[in-house]
């Protein structure tokens, strides 16, 4: 063999290493509506680092920031031709594979976080389970907070509410069917044009978690919040089961093992967050209304009445509902 062969040969040994490296390697591209250097995504980004590392580079995770792949709707759609991945994603966005996911977010269920914690405690391997059956890998729940009803008016009895030019989300089935079902007619709008909507009084309220007006500033153009957790709101980490399924299983376990532990600790930090944002609201010169007991009971019944026209729609179901209400029960008896 003369040198030029041997030459020859190592080029397209290295050649064939390299290509078959590449061939090896794999990105799931995830979208997010967090903006780049927010908390929760640098988290997702440390997991990331860890899983691409103890994967030694089999196995990378690509995120796209900032709502740059489009609305809930979007991402689903650039899932479903391969274009994405996975998201991180509120749970009304997953309805359509699983509604009972959605039983969290039926209006004023929980009273208190206490509550909140022993539903999760039972619910969330359901949950997951039900994504999971349904075409989507998820990795533990991710709390977002409870909603609160912000307003430019104060808000304490259900005339008060049904007087409102009430913001609502853009694709949003959920928000919008409980808002009906309250008798309201709500203002659908994109989250980026919410501040612009308050500043010329197309909209004068809104249901948001106490971080989230103030990372938008919509608090600048409202006075009251309403002390009754409308809502409470999660999201999830989504894989499509189909980019899951052809993961390597020891890859599978690394990447199982990485998204769990960083949806842990946004979960977790995101509770604080929200309280110490309804704090930070007060300072900022929201005042704080509270319902009296009639209004507040008259806003349960409303609720109620909401919540089984949720379910007549097929929502989510009256046995998902039921288990939600019997646990939430006994935390209030053994109080």
């Amino acid at each position: 063999m003369t040198v030029f062969d041997r030459i020859l040969k190592t080029l397209v040994f290295t050649g064939l290493t390299v290509l078959s490296l590449a061939a090896a390697a794999e990105t799931l591209k995830i979208s997010t509506q967090y903006p780049d250097g927010n908390a929760v995504l640098n988290e997702l980004k440390r997991a990331a680092q860890a899983i691409e590392e103890q994967t030694e580079g089999r196995l990378e995770l690509k995120f796209y920031p900032g709502g740059v792949m489009g609305d809930d709707q979007a991402v689903q759609r650039k899932i479903r031709i391969g274009q994405l991945h996975g998201a991180l994603i509120q749970s009304g966005a997953l309805a359509s594979a699983y509604p009972d996911a959605q039983v969290l977010n039926a209006p004023l269920l929980f009273r208190n976080y206490e509550e909140v914690d022993a539903v999760r405690a039972e619910l969330d391997p359901v949950i997951e389970a039900g994504l999971a059956d349904n075409g989507w890998q998820t990795f533990g729940l991710i709390e977002a907070g409870f909603a609160y009803g912000m307003s430019q008016q104060p808000i304490t009895t259900m005339d008060n509410l049904k007087q409102q030019k009430l913001w609502l989300p853009a694709n949003d089935p959920l928000s919008e069917q409980i808002a009906r079902a309250f008798d309201i007619n709500p203002i659908v709008l994109n989250v980026g044009d919410v501040l612009t909507a308050l500043q010329t009084g197309a909209i004068d309220a809104v249901v948001v978690p106490p971080v989230g007006a103030i990372t938008l500033q919509w608090y600048s153009r409202l006075d009251y919040l309403t002390d009754a957790p409308f809502m409470y709101t999660y999201g999830v980490v989504a894989l499509s089961d189909r980019a899951y399924r052809r993961l390597p299983d020891a890859d599978r376990a690394i990447l199982d093992a990485e998204l769990r532990k960083a949806s842990a600790t946004i979960d977790e930090q995101n509770r604080v967050d929200n309280q110490a944002a309804l704090e930070a609201l007060k300072k900022l010169g929201i005042e704080v209304v509270e319902p009296g007991p009639e209004d507040m009971a008259e806003l349960q019944r409303e609720s109620e009445a909401a919540t089984s026209v949720l379910i007549r729609d097929d929502q989510f179901s009256q046995s998902i509902y039921e288990r939600v209400r019997a646990l939430i029960e006994r935390v209030r008896t053994d109080s």
